[in-house]
């Protein structure tokens, strides 16, 4: 079952995705969306709220997100990793440290979830990796998340 919340971070990832892979920003990607999604028969979702929220707040701390990636993410720089997983982490990182709302229990069952959908076989184990060893120290990275930002 798919709830709204679900497609929102789906939604979500495929904009963080589309801008990677055409080397844009995030929000000029959701703003493409946003526009498309008015334009009748065009096909485009709807963009709700929340892939709103998700997108505009990755790309607030992209560079902290990045650069926590590449830091815990052993044996991988964030050009190596594939560009599905990169962004899955992406989002699953921002909404774990930055979304005070959701349990992290709920952000990396969905990222997993994300994963297994549109990446490799070995993808869903590196992505629950990463993202538990970001919420084993979350309380000293939310401690600096805004100054560091």
């Amino acid at each position: 079952m798919s709830t709204a919340r679900n497609k929102a971070r789906t939604r979500a990832f495929q904009i963080l995705f589309e801008a990677d892979h055409r080397g844009v920003t995030p929000v000029s990607v959701l703003a493409d969306w946003v526009r498309r999604s008015r334009t009748p028969d065009e096909g485009t979702p709807q963009v709700s709220e929340y892939t709103m929220e998700l997108v505009e707040g990755y790309s607030q701390y992209a560079a902290r997100i990045d650069d926590l990636l590449a830091t815990y993410a052993v044996g991988w720089t964030l050009d190596r990793m594939p560009i599905v997983d990169r962004n899955v982490l992406r989002l699953g990182a921002y909404e774990l440290i930055w979304e005070d709302g959701v349990p992290d229990a709920v952000v990396l069952d969905e990222a997993v979830e994300i994963a297994k959908e549109f990446s490799t076989d070995e993808s869903p184990a590196f992505v629950n990796g990463l993202l538990a060893r970001l919420k084993d120290l979350k309380p000293t990275l939310r401690a600096t998340r805004d100054e560091r930002a």
